[in-house]
This record gives C-alpha cells, sequence and structure tokens, in this order.
C-alpha cells in the first residue's frame, strides 16, 4: 500500500486507519510492510493514534483499536489480488513483444518478483518469482522508488545505498538523479545493473486511489534490446501498466 509522491501525512494516518480496524493487532514492522513506508514512520503514525485514542498498545507492543476509533465507522481494507488482477494483461504485453514480463512489489529497500509470464524460448530471459533483488539497481524497483517523496528515500536508505559485490552501484545522490528522470518520462531502465547480458524497462501501476502499488517490467538480452530499441519496448510498457492499473481500480 505505498502512499503517492505529494500525498501528506494524513493519507497515511487514514490507511492507517483502515488497517487497524480490519486487522485487529498491528506491529509496527506489520504497519511499515503493508503501507510500504520506513518502521520509524509506522511508529511515528501508530503513537500518534495511541495519543489521541485511536489505538492502544499493549505489553508485547501490539497495536488494537482504541475508543475513539469504536466512535467512526472506517471501512476495512479490501484486498486486490494483484497478480490475478495482472496477469491477462502480462500474457497480452508476452504476446505483442515476445518478451519475458515480471510484475514487481517494493518491499522496503527490495524489490520482490511476484510474477512471470515468459518469452518465446529463442527470446526467454530467466524467470525470477519469488526473488528478492537491490529496488535500486532493478527497473521495476527504480520505478517504485521514484514515486517516494525526498524523506522517504531518505529513511529507506539512512546509510546510504548498499554497495553492489564489484562496488558499481550508484551513490544515494545518483540515484536521486536518476529517480527525476525516471518521474520526467514515466519508466525505468535496468542496463545490466542485477545480470550481465539483460536490461529491462519497468513502469508503475496503481491502484484506485493512485498509489503505486506494483511494476510491470520487460526484461530482455541486451543483444536484442540495446539504447533505443530498449526505450522502444517503453510504448508497449506504458499501455500494459495502465490497463494492469484500470482492472485493480476495477477489482
Amino acid at each position: 500500500m505505498p502512499t503517492p509522491t505529494g500525498s501528506t501525512s494524513a493519507d497515511r494516518v487514514l490507511d492507517l486507519l483502515a488497517l487497524l480496524h480490519a486487522r485487529g493487532r498491528l506491529r509496527v514492522h506489520e504497519a511499515a510492510l503493508v503501507l510500504d513506508v520506513a518502521p520509524s514512520t509506522a511508529h511515528r503514525l501508530l503513537t500518534t493514534l495511541v495519543r489521541h485514542d485511536f489505538a492502544r498498545r499493549d505489553v508485547r507492543h501490539e497495536y488494537f483499536p482504541g475508543p475513539a476509533l469504536d466512535v467512526v465507522a472506517v471501512p476495512p481494507v479490501e484486498p486486490v489480488d494483484l497478480v490475478a488482477c495482472a496477469r491477462p494483461h502480462l500474457e497480452a504485453l508476452v504476446a505483442q513483444v515476445g518478451e519475458t514480463v515480471h510484475l514487481v512489489v517494493l518491499e522496503g529497500t527490495s524489490a520482490r518478483f511476484v510474477a512471470v509470464v515468459e518469452g518465446s524460448p529463442a527470446r526467454r530471459v530467466a524467470p525470477r518469482v519469488g526473488l528478492l533483488m537491490p529496488a535500486h539497481l532493478t527497473s521495476g524497483g527504480k520505478a517504485l522508488l521514484a514515486e517516494l517523496t525526498a524523506d522517504e528515500l531518505g529513511e529507506r536508505y539512512p546509510r546510504g545505498l548498499p554497495l553492489t559485490p564489484d562496488a558499481a552501484g550508484p551513490a544515494l545522490a545518483a540515484l536521486r538523479r536518476e529517480l527525476a528522470g525516471i518521474r520526467r518520462r514515466g519508466y525505468a531502465r535496468n542496463v545490466e545493473e542485477t545480470e550481465r547480458g539483460v536490461s529491462a524497462v519497468g513502469a508503475c501501476v496503481r491502484d484506485r486511489r493512485g498509489r503505486a502499488v506494483a511494476a510491470v517490467v520487460i526484461g530482455a538480452p541486451s543483444s536484442r534490446v540495446h539504447g533505443r530499441a530498449l526505450d522502444e519496448l517503453s510504448a508497449p510498457l506504458l499501455a500494459a501498466a495502465a490497463a494492469v492499473t484500470e482492472a485493480i481500480s476495477a477489482g
């Protein structure tokens, strides 16, 4: 449940109220994961709810609804099956471009690959379902990081970016510049940053409130899609991401 750039703390508090109402019990790390914020942010929001009697905390450091929450009718969060909504559109995208397509979600500072539709055998990139990779190196992860505010990005990387094995990863300042470019053009690139010989483009899909909840990624051998050819994949990618967004909103 990531919150889009420009949203306020009030948006997150309302999201947290709905989540607390739906689950009944909540820990800080669970709130951080579902809301897609740093644990420190989740703790601050929960503390605010406690201060205003919307939540209580027990000796096990679990939060539960407070008396003020009983006064307001907060609708429960209705989960959307992202993979089910996305799969028909991922399949259509593969049929159009012939390359392997993944669906990616953001988990802290990592990108989790949650679904794949493989391209034709002659054009296949190895599927990555279940893999967790550094978000700042993957196209889908970068597309999702670009949705964060400057403060939110800093909260996720308080000590800067982790180095890759060959120490070739970007510095946080360089990542911020790259994310600004991603916001301008609407999609992100990964040119052999996670795997030699593989390049990718990724774009966000959104829920009915406009929040980026996942990213569609097209991956292909760099020998076939490099330079302009990689950017030419952005048009079908963005169309597919828009189709998944519409499916999620209708779900």
